[in-house]
């Protein structure tokens, strides 16, 4: 059975979808076949770090629209069994939908997160500019899917309450990462030596996008409430920004004079992700909306226990497998959450999400999709 995928972009420091495909890649190889189809420029470096095949048809301008999108489609779509668009509100999952509303090949709809009420209360005028294209547009991509995959029931039962002119075939995959691939005594080596001066540290790890919907605010607050219990306490803030939102916070932890005390090492991969995952205590994230959080995972794939808001949607999970602490996103909930960890010693307690033994797509991905 071979796959296609369609996202806007590879960019892995756009979030998370990306990643999620290499994961479903590597859990199902040997019995599926993958491959990507994007409207990245053909000459992106990113490109080469993906591990599939890709098809990158060029940028688009408004909304990212791209001529060669609808015949790239039209050509090759009978390569494939099965296509999964990824996201929403960009011209990739509409003008893909133009060619699969015709065709007799299904395709599942990923919103990763893009249907959550909370961009609807945060940015109202947003919404209701996306009102105005919802009924012509996105909500056509998700009405003629096959299915419409959320990565757990928190996800789904939320993108009810976007728009209120909403119907779709609804399905929950769970997904997961297949863990780490390198040593990670070596990787933390390494990691620690690329950055001395957090050796012997109390490392409390944030990794993900510098982005307002993280709760980084929350965290530096919170942080600076909590820093004085212990000198040797660190929070490190890996991750990639695009909105200048870092230069806010670095000024934050200036004004609560913690700046000694908080690392910005930008964007890691690779081994050296997987070595700051290994040097840390534990991770945190006070996000506002995270459908998933790949990070969250990764994480507890290398036992490091989580502590997250409960808008991380799957945060039940996480609490009913005792893998970390939940507080509300906002500061008191953020500042109580840190302040439980420090209290109790709880590496021990995490497990794991690993893909090996996740249900991803349960019977999408076999004949009953033909």
């Amino acid at each position: 059975m071979k796959i296609l995928h369609a996202i806007q972009s590879t960019d892995p420091s756009r979030g998370g979808p990306v990643e999620g495909i290499t994961q479903i890649a590597l859990a199902t190889r040997g019995r599926l076949e993958h491959e990507v189809l994007s409207l990245d420029p053909p000459n992106a470096p990113y490109l080469q770090l993906t591990q599939l095949p890709v098809s990158a048809l060029g940028p688009g301008s408004v909304l990212g629209y791209s001529p060669a999108l609808v015949p790239w489609l039209r050509q090759n779509l009978d390569r494939f069994d099965l296509v999964v668009i990824h996201g929403l509100w960009r011209y990739i999952s509409f003008g893909t939908w133009r060619v699969m509303r015709g065709s007799s090949t299904p395709y599942l709809v990923m919103p990763h997160g893009m249907l959550d009420p909370w961009f609807k209360e945060r940015y109202p005028y947003k919404h209701v500019k996306k009102w105005m294209f919802w009924p012509w547009t996105e909500y056509r991509v998700l009405r003629d899917a096959k299915a419409v995959v959320f990565t757990c029931d928190e996800e789904r039962r939320l993108a009810r309450k976007s728009f209120w002119l909403y119907r779709c075939n609804e399905r929950v995959g769970t997904v997961g990462i297949s863990g780490p691939n390198v040593d990670l005594a070596q990787a933390r080596e390494c990691f620690l030596a690329t950055y001395p001066s957090l050796r012997d540290k109390r490392i409390l790890l944030f990794l993900g996008r510098i982005h307002e919907k993280k709760g980084c605010d929350l965290l530096i607050q919170a942080f600076a409430e909590v820093a004085e219990r212990d000198s040797k306490l660190q929070l490190v803030m890996v991750g990639p920004c695009h909105d200048g939102l870092d230069h806010d916070l670095r000024a934050l932890a200036s004004h609560f004079d913690i700046s000694r005390q908080v690392a910005w090492p930008g964007m890691l991969s690779g081994e050296m992700k997987w070595g700051a995952f290994a040097a840390a205590e534990a991770f945190v994230l006070p996000s506002h909306q995270e459908n998933f959080g790949i990070a969250v995972a990764e994480a507890l794939s290398c036992s490091l226990p989580v502590l997250i808001s409960n808008k991380v949607q799957i945060w039940r999970e996480i609490e009913q497998d005792r893998a970390g602490l939940i507080g509300d996103d906002t500061f008191t909930g953020t500042k109580d959450v840190l302040s439980r960890w420090l209290d109790h010693d709880l590496r021990a307690l995490a497990s794991h999400f690993d893909i090996s033994r996740q249900v991803a797509w349960p019977g999408m991905l076999s004949g009953e999709m033909k």
